[in-house]
Parts: C-alpha cells; structure tokens; sequence
C-alpha cells in the first residue's frame, strides 16, 4: 500500500499485512505530518484519505476574464514604475489604496457547505479563484507558488481532518514562508477583522460567514494593511506584496 505525504510529498510504502482494516494514522519521516489512511479505500483503487491523487486545487470554470487583463496591466505598471524609478527617484510614486485594489489575485479556497457562495463572490470580484475538494490539492496549488491567500472553513474536508491539517501547515511554515500566505479563517462564530483573535490562531485574518458578501471589501481592506506594514520588509528583500 502506497501513501503520499499531502505536506511534503513523499510516497510511503506500507506493508498491507501489518496495517488494520480501519482507519489509521501513520506520520511521515520526513516532515512528521501525521497521516490518516483506509484499507479498505486504498484496496478498492481509491487513493488513500487525505493523501488522495496528487494534483492541484483545479480553478473555478469560466474564470473571470478580465483577471488576464488585470494581471498584464499590473505587470505592465510594474515595469513602468521600475523604469520611472530609474529615471527619477520617487517619480513612480502611485496611490497606494488605487495600486492594492487593483492588483490581480489569486485565492485557494479550502471551504465546506459555503464553497460556492464564496467562490461565486469572488469570482464576479475579479479573483482567480481555486477550489480544492482535499488537503492535498490544496497541498498542490500552493506548491506552484503563485497563491497568496487562501480561505478555510472548519468544516473543509471534514473526513480528512481538513482544516486542522491547513493549521497544521501554516504553523510549521518558516516565517520567510508564512508571510507570502495570507491565511483567512471563514466561520460562524468569529468575529469579523478581529486582529487580536487571529493572531493567536495564527491566521490573517478572520470572517463571519454572516459578511461573504463584503467579503471583497473586507480582504482588500486587510490586505492593504498587511501589505503596508511588510512595506520596507518587502522591499529589500525583493518580494511582491501579496
């Protein structure tokens, strides 16, 4: 019986005559990330819990088209700004508020019973929106580096142990790691924008499902703060702001 590692992607081979017929943990060697797998599941042809089919979160079909345009806009003003820059110090200065709202976005949403209500929302916003049905695609989309905020609910592939397995990922990342992710918690019972709450649960932020229709509102909001106070980090390191 083979299992695949959803954090860092290491095939494990498991004698079949030493494992149960039920459900079993198993942590990987190389990254201890405690895996969920089935027997029966994996008999049958079927990949084994969470360790499912390693491809990545698939995007929303009929994605928005202006987000192609958006994200050539911004790479066009970003090389108009460096040229700018070059020729006169400060003289590609540009509203920061206008620059953020602006930008082309890419979200993974890791979400329950209000995954299309989300997805439809952010989508009509102008996000490049990816919806992962496993932990492992989930794995997988963030693996190709270029999604910056991802959105889960406590009730994301409930079976696997979703959503502790997405908290289980962001608090082993290293801090160079972890600030190119914006992590947003969608839930019933918090409280909207609470900074203090998610800091100590080590998120970014966390929404009310009661605001999903704010919720472009909301992240643009936070993510201008976010992206103002890692400003100068930011800059001398070279990274884009999320």
């Amino acid at each position: 019986m083979i299992i695949r590692c959803d954090n860092c992607s290491v095939s494990l081979q498991v004698d079949e005559s030493k494992i149960p017929t039920t459900i079993f943990t198993v942590r990987c060697p190389r990254c201890q990330n405690m895996l969920r797998a089935n027997k029966e599941s994996a008999a049958a042809g079927s990949p084994a819990s969470q360790l499912e089919a390693s491809k990545p979160a698939p995007p929303v079909p009929n994605g928005p088209a202006e987000f192609e345009e958006k994200e050539s806009e911004q790479e066009i003003n970003q090389a108009l700004r460096s040229l700018l820059s070059a020729l006169q110090h400060g003289g590609a200065a540009l509203d920061k508020d206008d620059e953020i709202g602006k930008k082309a976005r890419r979200v993974l949403l890791c979400l329950g019973e209000k995954r299309d209500e989300v997805a439809a929302v952010l989508t009509g916003a102008g996000y490049k929106v990816y919806i992962a049905e496993t932990p492992a695609q989930a794995n997988e989309r963030l693996r190709e580096g270029k999604t910056g905020i991802m959105i889960f609910s406590p009730d994301f592939a409930a079976e696997l142990g979703g959503a502790a397995i997405i908290q289980q990922k962001a608090n082993a990342m290293y801090s160079s790691e972890r600030r190119k992710l914006f992590l947003v918690s969608l839930e019933d019972a918090g409280t909207t924008m609470n900074a203090h709450e998610a800091f100590l649960r080590n998120m970014n932020l966390i929404v009310n499902t009661r605001d999903i229709k704010q919720l472009p509102l909301i992240l643009n909001r936070a993510l201008i703060d976010y992206n103002d106070l890692y400003h100068y980090f930011n800059e001398a390191l070279g990274n884009q702001p999320i």
